[in-house]
């Protein structure tokens, strides 16, 4: 950033001394403010379309659904509740659900209903509520599949650095969201973003949800909304997940935290986040996965209330980020 400031100084005093005596004295001021404005033009953050969203403007936006695709019921349920909320806020909402969850502690859980399946029910979300889609993918070859009907494509954290999977979801031309590895700095988040841009696709989006240190507790540390902003893609704070308990069932109730949601969700958008990331359900506690951690999507609309104003405030004051000048 500090090489790119010089010369951007060394352009404008050449431009100056060659053409000094042709600009007006009342223009001098608005001249010389030419290295700021070109810096911030270079700094300023990617918007990335989904649907009728813009992710990274003023708007706050939601990715919302049941964290694995259960019966039609329960996701057309869901869905119906997620518009309700949605019209009534004013907040644009992204359905997410997943078609397989691959990384669950036992080979005993319900883990989807497979991609085939999970994509015809999406399908039907999208005909019948609008919704644009979200779901992830574990395996190179689920990336075109779920491309035909998904308008993201998601890498999971603990595969965030896995090429093959991300060079397949970037061929498809969707949006990827990479989530941030529980393992990975946040500002290392460039290398997948950086796989990403140079397989052709530069329409991503990156979503934190928190640190494991082998302790089975999952941390967020809001300086890492800065370092993921200074990379100038949208980023999402995924927030159910990060009150997840590692090595304990989903079904159980200690395997969540669900009284950090409201804490931990306000601190991360008053830290400066595009969107939120919320996994919902009718029942929560009798979800197929992350029963303990899911919010009810009943409750969602009140939950959200405090987040929209707290960003609204957030996007009146904010500068935008210069990096290390």
């Amino acid at each position: 950033m500090c090489s790119e400031i010089l010369l951007l100084l060394h352009i404008t005093l050449f431009i100056w001394r060659s053409c000094a005596r042709c600009i007006p004295e009342q223009e001098v001021g608005l001249f010389l403010l030419l290295p700021y404005l070109c810096l911030r033009i270079m700094t300023m953050k990617k918007t990335v379309r989904v649907g009728s969203i813009e992710c990274g403007s003023k708007d706050l936006f939601l990715i919302s659904g049941p964290c694995v695709i259960e019966d039609e019921k329960i996701m057309m349920a869901t869905a119906e509740k997620l518009k309700e909320v949605s019209e009534r806020l004013k907040i644009k909402v992204i359905y997410k659900s997943s078609f397989l969850k691959d990384n669950r502690s036992s080979l005993k859980y319900y883990d989807g209903p497979g991609l085939e399946k999970g994509m015809k029910i999406l399908a039907k979300v999208k005909e019948q509520f609008g919704f644009p889609l979200l779901t992830d993918i574990h395996e190179s070859y689920q990336a075109a599949i779920a491309g035909e009907v998904c308008d993201v494509l998601q890498i999971p954290a603990y595969l965030c650095m896995q090429s093959s999977l991300i060079v397949a979801a970037a061929k498809t031309g969707k949006v990827v969201n990479i989530k941030h590895g529980q393992f990975l700095a946040p500002d290392n988040m460039k290398h997948p973003l950086n796989k990403c841009i140079e397989a052709g696709n530069d329409q991503v989006i990156l979503t934190e949800r928190g640190y494991v240190f082998g302790y089975n507790d999952l941390i967020v540390d809001p300086r890492s909304f800065y370092h993921l902003n200074n990379l100038g893609y949208p980023v999402v704070f995924d927030i159910t997940h990060c009150v997840r308990k590692y090595g304990i069932p989903s079904s159980d109730a200690k395997g969540g935290m669900r009284e950090f949601l409201p804490v931990l969700s306000r601190a991360g958008v008053a830290s400066g986040v595009d969107g939120v990331f919320i996994e919902t359900h009718p029942e929560p506690s009798k979800a197929l996965c992350d029963a303990a951690s899911q919010l009810c999507v009943y409750d969602l609309e009140e939950f959200l209330k405090p987040l929209i104003e707290i960003h609204n405030l957030v996007r009146k004051y904010e500068e935008v980020p210069v990096g290390n000048v």
